[in-house]
């Protein structure tokens, strides 16, 4: 269990955003005898989980639902199936986006491409890796 400095501090984010998370329902906290409030070791991987989201510009009503699913909280079907539609419009998207860099990249000497290449392919290792839990 932590106390709000010392969750800001593992998690390295503000205090001020802990707290913003808090009081919009993102993150909960109980309180000790002396009042200050209390976060479980699960805030940090939620705390991490959120910043990732912000860093793919997804809203906070977003990343709430997102949340909830991940914790289990929410398994509404229609949601899920919205999460599903909008994780295959970003695959899409990268999909382009990548068509788009392997045209810009053939243009590059051999060992620039190889750098890109190196890049990219353990990016998509990390892909891969989760597109293949999809189907245990």
């Amino acid at each position: 269990m932590y106390r709000i400095g010392e969750l800001a501090s593992i998690a390295n984010v503000s205090k001020r955003t802990i707290d913003y998370y808090t009081s919009i329902g993102l993150l909960k906290a109980s309180r000790s005898k002396s009042n200050y409030r209390i976060y479980e070791t699960d805030a940090i991987d939620d705390l991490k989980f959120i910043e990732d989201c912000k860093k793919l510009s997804l809203p906070l009503d977003t990343i709430r639902k997102k949340l909830e699913i991940k914790k289990g909280i929410t398994l509404d079907e229609k949601l899920l199936l919205q999460r599903v539609d909008f994780v295959h419009h970003q695959i899409k998207q990268l999909n382009n986006e990548l068509s788009d860099l392997i045209f810009a990249i053939e243009k590059l000497n051999q060992e620039e491409k190889e750098s890109f290449y190196q890049k990219l392919i353990s990016e998509s290792t990390c892909l891969v890796n989760s597109l293949n839990l999809l189907t245990k």
